[in-house]
């Protein structure tokens, strides 16, 4: 068993998001809530169906955590215009803002885990990371541009 990347990757995890998770608990919210905002904010008007199959969670799950960052003013819902059916996601400004501080910690730690790896560190990382993703995934990968570097 690869006991040292386990437990390296467990660390990093745990590190990666412990400074954002002290920022949302404040505001109410929890890590469910991060992942909405990083995919608001990544892909401006990604339906909710998308969004569902991405994070792999149930629309109830999904329905509970939307509406507080609705409510609260970070995330506006848009009827689609060629499928009025589907609703629409965008970070308002708040959502814009409140992402930018949750990810300005997590930036840092990335850039200076990076910095000093050889040239080709960055994609090795980024090759090591679409190596854990389930192979059926990856193509989403693409389409979210999360691969472009590679």
């Amino acid at each position: 068993m690869p006991l040292d990347v386990m437990g390296l990757f467990f660390f990093a995890y745990r590190d990666f998001v412990g400074d954002a998770d002290a920022l949302l608990e404040r505001q109410g919210f929890g890590r469910a809530h991060h992942r909405v905002l990083f995919f608001a904010n990544l892909r401006p008007g990604m339906p909710v169906a998308d969004l569902l199959d991405i994070l792999k969670i149930t629309k109830q799950s999904l329905a509970r955590v939307l509406r507080q960052l609705v409510d609260n003013g970070y995330i506006e819902q848009k009827t689609g215009e060629t499928d009025r059916r589907q609703r629409l996601l965008y970070a308002t400004e708040k959502g814009r803002e409140l992402f930018e501080v949750l990810s300005a910690t997590q930036t840092s730690r990335i850039q200076a885990a990076i910095a000093p790896l050889p040239a080709e560190g960055k994609r090795t990382v980024l090759k090591f990371f679409v190596g854990m993703v389930e192979p059926e995934d990856r193509a989403l990968l693409d389409r979210l541009k999360l691969t472009d570097d590679l």
